[in-house]
């Protein structure tokens, strides 16, 4: 299995490079432009497959930000890092930060409302033969913690998705370019989210590749950055599972951790 050039016969991580002010565990570490492409050759360094640079923070009941804001974060973080060959992913909603990102050199677009939130973004993702992720969340983030109700999470979940593929075919994205992601954290319950990590297989039916993004989000620890260790452990369970591309944060420990992982 293949994705955005990658091979995932093997887990690939993907890091995080958060170009904000606000992002819930890192707004702030990288949001100048040099710090940012700083994190993200570090990243690589440590065994980064994917650079995920997002310029607009997704946590819940974050300020929306204009497409235009955050395509000044974001492109110059896109090139520099694209130009290096490195595979650089822009996490993004907004159609026009996509089709600059992909302009200047980003393979994947990464998008938690799997291109539904601007109506021109399927038709962006198309022109641009980009690769996508297309992941599950109810909402918006400033909406969806008062949303999460589900019957059965995992079957609700697989059938949006099934749904985004469907739509992502009838614009002409081959399933060659589609990767999932059932969206961790986003307008779902810890009991959610746990049958969701528990039950992955049944999304893998779906037949995409799996992404997740679990790293900090849980744990008792009040600062996120001091949830290492049982993001390290919700890592491996995902892998066991069926995720193939994992989003973290602390790239090393996790390639690390991972290094013997099927």
């Amino acid at each position: 299995m293949t994705f955005a050039g990658l091979d995932l016969a093997r887990p690939v991580i993907m890091g995080i490079v958060n170009v904000t002010p606000d992002s819930f565990s890192d707004g702030g570490d990288a949001f100048d432009t040099g710090d940012a492409v700083r994190r993200g050759l570090k990243l690589l360094a440590d065994g980064a497959g994917i650079i995920d640079v997002g310029g607009e923070s997704t946590r819940p009941g974050a300020e929306a930000v204009d497409w235009r804001e955050e395509l000044g974060r974001v492109k110059p973080v896109v090139k520099e890092l694209a130009a290096t060959g490195a595979v650089v992913s822009i996490d993004s909603r907004h159609a026009p930060v996509m089709a600059a990102a992909i302009e200047a050199g980003a393979r994947i677009i990464n998008d938690v409302s799997a291109l539904t939130w601007d109506a021109d973004s399927i038709r962006v993702a198309a022109a641009g033969d980009a690769s996508v992720i297309l992941m599950h969340m109810k909402g918006s983030p400033q909406s969806m913690a008062a949303e999460a109700e589900y019957t059965d999470v995992v079957a609700e979940v697989s059938e949006y998705l099934r749904l985004r593929i469907d739509a992502c075919a009838a614009a002409g994205i081959g399933p060659d370019r589609i990767c999932i992601d059932p969206g961790f954290g986003f307008a779902k319950r810890l009991a959610d989210n746990y049958q969701l990590l528990d039950r992955l297989g049944e999304l893998a039916l779906l037949g995409p590749p799996l992404c997740v993004g679990l790293s900090r989000k849980f744990g008792k620890a009040e600062n996120p950055k001091d949830r290492l260790d049982i993001s390290i452990d919700l890592a491996r369970r995902a892998v066991a599972g069926g995720a193939r591309i994992i989003r973290v944060h602390d790239v090393a420990a996790t390639a690390k951790a991972l290094s013997g992982a099927p």
